[in-house]
């Protein structure tokens, strides 16, 4: 009777434990999956380590093409998405609600290439030159390299799984400057020919001028949308 009655005591403590072991086998507490919003499209990795915490990584890149217009002078612009990072997430109920912060490197560009049709004429700072003085006029864009962000999401929880996941938040990337602007007509050099008249001071004040009309957006939107396995 002793020896029935230590072996039952003995499988009822078993259980609990054998219950909890079940139960953290079926958690999935690594993530791949793949995101895409306004930051691009890319691969996304991430591990929990427990209900409450959660890190996460990815990459995203994308291409987009649109016309945009500056004092009179319509840009050809490219805008090329390339950034990558790492967000600690924290979820105060732990389950799938998560507020997240971290740091990307942002490789964000924009590139604005403007060239007149034959016979025109480009007016920069309120001169007039024509396409053979030009050329093409480029102009570039230059951003903080580490940007911090912080988002508001949804990422589900620790059954393993197909999982869906959301965010919104913003990344604060600073003041987006314009370099120096680059033409490749007849005056172009650091030193144009005679007949070039202000060039050079003009394309100076015409980069100012840009910069003055961006100089609002220090602050990029962040929509994403994940989809992914959670094992």
């Amino acid at each position: 009777m002793r020896y029935a009655l230590l072996a039952a005591v003995c499988g009822l403590a078993a259980v609990p434990a054998t219950s909890a072991h079940a139960q953290q086998a079926e958690e999935g507490r690594f993530r791949i999956g793949v995101t895409g919003g306004t930051l691009g499209i890319g691969p996304e990795l991430g591990f929990r380590f427990s209900e409450n915490v959660g890190v996460r990584g990815n990459l995203t890149f994308l291409s987009i093409s649109r016309d945009i217009e500056s004092d009179d002078i319509n840009y050809d612009a490219n805008l090329r998405l390339a950034s990558g990072g790492a967000m600690l997430d924290l979820f105060p109920f732990g389950g799938g609600f998560r507020l997240s912060g971290g740091l990307r490197v942002n490789g964000n560009r924009v590139r604005g290439t403007a060239q007149p049709n034959a016979g025109s004429n480009f007016e920069i700072d309120d001169v007039v030159y024509t396409a053979q003085q030009i050329g093409t006029l480029t102009a570039r864009t230059k951003i903080n390299r580490v940007a911090p962000s912080l988002t508001l999401g949804y990422g589900g929880g620790l059954s393993r799984g197909v999982f869906f996941g959301i965010e919104a938040g913003a990344l604060f990337q600073g003041s987006v400057r314009i370099q120096p602007l680059t033409i490749t007509g007849v005056c172009a050099g650091a030193t144009p020919p005679a007949g070039c008249g202000t060039l050079t001071q003009d394309l100076e004040a015409e980069r100012q001028s840009i910069n003055e009309d961006i100089s609002g957006y220090k602050v990029y939107p962040i929509l994403q949308l994940s989809l992914g396995y959670r094992f």
